[in-house]
């Protein structure tokens, strides 16, 4: 086969590679992409959105959300090619836009502060889409003819290339479910045919209220159910169709809850939420009110006759005065009873007063008189009570500074151990004492004893007073631990070597093995050293780079009879541990401080400015000082001080020549909050000193192997870590002396 058989052979699988190869990109090149976005504001706080595409753009789809308000348009097949994703609006209620893109559609958001009317229409490579639209853009859409109208999965439908979307006549519940939620909410989940429908939520006498615009209900789903046995704050669920649309009440089992209502596609989720006791309490605070509800709806009514009806719901007994008259007009739909009778009363110039289960009304200035004489005929009769006196005995308080606390001034200073305290002396500026004008006190030291002369009801109170302060305080244990952890290593190396050449040498000459060098040349017995013998006749050390104090030495002599050489290797090992634990503890009251020492006082000398000397003295002691605070939850809040010192080194003052010790501080300040016998740690400090040293001849000592003959080394490795742990105790309370 030649070259040009060959070709025409090749030709189609050539043209065939090509068109796979171009195939992507025509691919691309075909695919619908959203070019560009464009807002503009018109009439009437209306918003207009303009898309722009590269081709002409399909039907869209979308569905609409109540909570939080927002419309969802859906591209299918389209590309998103714009540079942001997130638009900012602020016009009427469009608050901002979203568009995101997946591979096979592009979504646009709108969120909005509320979900008004919208349409949209396709302008050829354009989609143009109206948030706000007026009611006459909505009836001349709605009127439009319908015989090119095509209906999409999504409910629009097509008025001559202009699309509304709205509730379809063809929509339907499909399901209607009910979960519980991880949090204990009730979730009532609705499952639709089509997610484009209207959907009403209100909230009327406690009952929430779904209502589905226009879409039908099988048979087979109207019913109610019970769903109690959840545990949620939903109590039942009935779904019913009203002939036009479909209505699902939701009837909690309790007024305090919250709910959320959302829609994602074809399911729309109803959550209703217990309210927590803190919310609850926010409630309660904004709302005031928390009566059964009424409804009144009445024209031209008296208003006694008003406050007859409420007597008659409350199964309250209701007193009115004679001056209660006029007539009200009013419409309340699920009030609650007191928030009724408040608005009546304040609409009428009117006031109440409630004692047990009577409410007594009449206008407001007649009832400050009244209150008004009964305080003026109540201090009349303080005035002319008779006066009393007892004796009250304090049994775990000092009874002068209890009195002190009540009476709003210091322990008047009487004769001996007692205490006047009289209570019409007060003057103006100090009104705080809880006793009349014509009562007066004494305390007694010596039995912690209050000799009260006043009225009864004055008594009463101070013996109400007495009764609630007049306590025992709790006590707590408090243990402190200190640690201090010590390891100290140290381990040295040295050698000595001897030489010399003389005639007469001999063990008893040298020492051989003595480790020391011999002081001189011994007697002919060998007793002691010749004193006739010149000292400086043997001087054999040639380097001395021992040990000082050597755990051990090992010593090898070549002894002649005029010549002698010696080497002697001395090693030391230092190892050591301490631990030192201390644990004071002291016992307090709640809230009241506590201190406990232990240790020396240190005396020496220090010159004074005449030139003498004083004994001074510092301390070094062991100390804790502690303040607790019992919660009410029973935990302990402790202000604390730990001081542990300790004598260190001697230091000569240089005037005076005395010995002036050191003092090693450790020492904590803190204030921590600790459980009812637990253990925790203060604080801690960790030291660690590494040292190494080398002493060697020059030259010698840097000799590879054989240098170490020529060296001493030393090697220490120090570590000290200190330790604070506290631990404290309520003491029972069996411990207490009781009442």
């Amino acid at each position: 086969m030649n070259n040009k058989q060959l070709a025409k052979v090749l030709a189609p699988f050539k043209a065939l590679l090509l068109g796979l190869a171009l195939f992507p990109l025509a691919l691309h090149a075909q695919t619908n992409q959203l070019t560009d976005i464009q807002f503009s504001e018109l009439p009437g706080s209306r918003l207009q959105l303009r898309l722009s595409f590269s081709d002409t753009p399909p039907e869209p789809t979308g569905y609409t959300i109540e909570e939080p308000a927002r419309i969802v348009m859906d591209f299918a097949g389209v590309e998103s090619v714009l540079p942001q994703k997130k638009y900012s609006l602020g016009v009427g209620a469009a608050r901002s836009a979203v568009v995101v893109s997946s591979d096979d559609r592009t979504r646009l958001i709108v969120n909005l502060d509320e979900l008004p009317v919208y349409t949209s229409e396709r302008q050829g490579n354009q989609v143009v889409m109206e948030i706000g639209a007026d009611s006459a853009a909505t009836a001349s859409a709605t009127s439009a003819p319908a015989a090119a109208a095509s209906t999409g999965s999504s409910g629009a439908i097509d008025l001559g290339g202009q699309q509304r979307f709205r509730a379809a006549s063809n929509v339907a519940i499909n399901n209607v479910d009910f979960r519980r939620g991880e949090s204990g909410e009730g979730k009532v989940i609705v499952s639709l045919s089509d997610p484009a429908v209207n959907i009403d939520v209100e909230r009327t006498r406690g009952k929430i209220y779904l209502t589905f615009l226009g879409a039908d209900l099988p048979d087979s789903l109207r019913q109610r159910l019970d769903v109690t046995d959840f545990a949620t704050p939903v109590n039942a669920i009935t779904v019913d169709y009203d002939g036009r649309n479909t209505v699902i009440t939701v009837d909690p089992n309790e007024s305090d809850y919250d709910y959320l209502a959302y829609q994602a596609d074809n399911e729309y989720v109803l959550s209703v939420k217990p309210l927590t006791v803190a919310q609850q309490r926010e409630k309660a605070q904004e709302f005031q009110f928390s009566g059964e509800k009424l409804s009144l709806n009445f024209q031209d009514i008296e208003v006694r006759s008003v406050l007859q009806l409420i007597a008659d719901f409350t199964d309250l007994n209701l007193v009115a005065s004679d001056t209660v008259s006029g007539r009200i007009t009013l419409r309340l739909d699920g009030v609650p009873w007191d928030q009724a009778l408040e608005l009546i009363l304040r609409a009428k110039g009117l006031d109440k007063r409630q004692e047990g289960n009577v409410i007594m009304v009449a206008p407001a200035a007649e009832i400050a008189e009244r209150e008004r004489q009964e305080l003026e005929t109540r201090k009349q009769l303080q005035e002319l009570a008779p006066l009393r006196t007892e004796y009250i005995q304090v049994r775990y308080a000092d009874a002068r500074e209890l009195f002190s606390l009540f009476s709003g001034r210091g322990a008047g200073q009487g004769g001996g151990d007692r205490g006047n305290f009289a209570g019409g002396q007060q003057d103006s500026s100090d009104q705080r004492s809880i006793l009349s004008a014509r009562g007066s006190a004494i305390v007694d030291e010596r039995t912690n004893t209050i000799i009260l002369t006043d009225t009864e009801e004055k008594i009463a109170q101070f013996r109400e007073l007495i009764e609630a302060i007049d306590v025992p305080i709790r006590q707590v244990m408090i243990e402190a631990r200190i640690v201090n952890a010590n390891t100290d290593f140290m381990r040295e190396f040295g050698v000595r070597w001897d030489y010399t050449e003389d005639h007469d040498i001999s063990d008893d000459t040298i020492g051989i093995g003595s480790g020391r060098q011999a002081s001189g040349i011994r007697d002919g017995d060998g007793s002691g050293p010749d004193v006739n013998a010149p000292q400086a006749a043997f001087s054999p050390v040639i380097s001395d780079l021992s040990v000082t104090n050597p755990a051990g030495s090992i010593a090898y002599a070549i002894l002649k009879e005029d010549f002698f050489l010696g080497l002697e290797l001395s090693a030391l090992e230092d190892v050591g541990k301490a631990e030192i634990v201390s644990q004071p503890k002291v016992v307090t009251g709640d809230k009241q401080q506590a201190s406990i020492q232990s240790g020396v006082e240190i005396p020496y000398l220090e010159a004074t400015s005449s030139g003498a000397a004083s004994v001074t003295f510092r301390e070094a002691v062991l100390e804790l000082n502690v303040t607790p605070q019992i919660t009410p939850d029973n935990n302990i809040i402790m202000d604390l001080t730990i001081d542990q010192n300790s004598v260190g080194e001697l230091f000569t003052d240089i005037v005076s020549g005395s010995q002036i010790p050191a003092i090693n501080i450790n020492s904590l300040q803190t204030k921590v909050l600790v459980r009812n016998g637990e253990t925790i740690v203060l604080g801690g400090i960790f030291e660690s000193q590494v040292l190494e040293g080398e002493t060697k001849i020059p030259l010698l000592g840097d000799i590879p192997y054989l240098g170490h003959l020529f060296k001493t080394t030393t090697r220490s490795n120090d570590k000290r870590e200190l330790l604070m742990f506290i631990t404290p105790r309520i003491m029972e309370d069996d411990l207490f002396f009781t009442k």
